[in-house]
């Protein structure tokens, strides 16, 4: 492959993953490896640096590019390995020219490594129709928002992202009804902030109307799947569509970071403990098998005992399935760095806790799901996932399609289910359930 891309981080990344392959190699460019970079952690940055070095060794006559927030947010730091050729900015990434610069830049000796333009003046977002997105794969991602307004004090990511702006609907529309017809059979609406959509476009629409406009439009598309949410801007029109539409997802993952009040002030945060025990509450009344996940920072900065207790009593008193653990990790230039921090030793320790809080949580669920028959969507040869993205244990299933399957069992991590003899359709007689590889 001409251009290789290394994805750091979230579903966004992985979307705009698709992009910049397309891009670079639209522009000519050979042998090159692109790094589209994290900066949520210091531990994500590390892990990109040791990555381009350890890809330079493997492929010394490579072209490096580091693109994604922390090639953003220190780029000159970037720009000082050896091993890098080029740094991309988090927008630049997405436009063609880009590419097509950084391919004339390489035929330069000593040309300038740093095309990183200032991320705060980005105004209005393109809608990247991916004609090609991972053909066969049964789940893809589709970018409907970017950057965010909220100025969490831990929190790196408006620097490497920019302000808030919008995808609009039509466009949104017209891509998932494209991917729909291509026979994906799942889309996850992303974003970075993903519930202040349409904030920026005319009239305000918000996510609740994107997502009734989306199932009204595209008959034809199976599941639609919403990623990561703040709870506290959730609309009247996101919680009925979860309410009354079963192609929307019974799985949600929420921007709760921490379960105490104090500490929810300190971090900026819009929302209080009891708001999100109340949202959790609500759509489990709305939808009762709604499964639900959460962000949560262990060792936030003046963090006591007493404040980490409350985070982690609200795994159960939320009714949590799946845990997202971020230990603290200060990043410079955001407020919290600043902040007598809580000693490291301390930070991961309460950082296994609550993951042990997590898994002991999925297990719950696991067992919960025993008996129950479910539609899986196949995702590999070994792997699927339930309308509630549990994972289940798959063999010998051709991937991109859903199947009607009983639950017989779990292996503490995943579902084991019973396969059909007969057929290979939604329906058939159940079989001795097999704990699949």
């Amino acid at each position: 492959m001409s251009v290789e891309v290394i994805t750091f981080g979230c579903r966004l990344n992985a979307f705009e993953s698709e992009v910049i392959a397309r891009e670079a190699e639209s522009a000519g460019l050979a042998d090159t490896i692109v790094i589209n970079s994290c900066a949520v952690t210091n531990e994500a940055v590390a892990q990109a640096r040791q990555s381009i070095r350890r890809l330079k060794r493997q492929r010394p006559g490579a072209r490096i590019v580091v693109t994604g927030c922390a090639a953003q947010t220190q780029a000159r730091m970037f720009a000082g390995m050896s091993e890098v050729d080029r740094v991309v900015g988090n927008d630049d990434k997405m436009r063609r020219e880009a590419w097509h610069e950084a391919r004339d830049a390489f035929a330069i000796e000593k040309s300038e490594k740093v095309a990183v333009s200032d991320i705060m003046a980005v105004k209005e977002m393109a809608p990247h129709l991916l004609d090609g997105f991972q053909r066969g794969l049964p789940r893809v991602f589709v970018q409907v928002q970017n950057g965010c307004d909220h100025r969490c004090t831990f929190c790196i990511i408006p620097f490497g992202r920019g302000n808030s702006r919008s995808v609009p609907m039509g466009a949104v529309v017209e891509q998932v009804r494209a991917l729909a017809e291509r026979g994906h059979a799942e889309i996850v609406l992303t974003g970075v902030d993903l519930t202040s959509y349409g904030a920026d476009l005319p009239g305000a629409p918000r996510l609740g109307q994107l997502t009734k406009q989306i199932l009204r439009h595209v008959p034809q598309l199976r599941r639609l799947r919403i990623s990561s949410i703040d709870s506290v801007e959730a609309d009247a029109d996101l919680l009925d569509a979860i309410a009354t539409d079963e192609r929307l997802m019974p799985h949600l993952h929420l921007s709760l970071q921490s379960g105490d009040d104090l500490i929810l002030k300190r971090m900026k945060r819009r929302h209080s403990r009891k708001d999100a025990i109340d949202f959790c509450a609500q759509v489990k009344r709305l939808r009762p098998d709604i499964a639900l996940g959460a962000d949560i920072i262990a060792g936030f900065p003046t963090e006591t005992e007493e404040a980490f207790a409350r985070s982690h009593d609200l795994v159960e008193e939320c009714g949590l399935t799946f845990l997202h653990v971020f230990p603290y990790s200060p990043r410079p230039g955001t407020p919290a760095a600043r902040m007598p921090q809580v000693a490291s030793g301390v930070v991961k320790e309460r950082a296994r806790r609550l993951r042990a809080a997590g898994e002991a949580a999925l297990r719950r669920r696991l067992e919960a799901e025993v008996g129950k028959t479910r539609d899986v969507l196949i995702e590999s040869d070994k792997l699927g996932r339930t309308e509630h993205y549990l994972p289940v244990a798959i063999s010998g299933e051709a991937p991109g399609m859903v199947r009607r399957l009983v639950i017989a069992n779990h292996d503490d991590t995943r579902l084991l289910v019973q396969l059909p003899r007969s057929s290979p359709g939604l329906t058939g007689r159940p079989s001795t359930p097999r704990p699949f590889d």
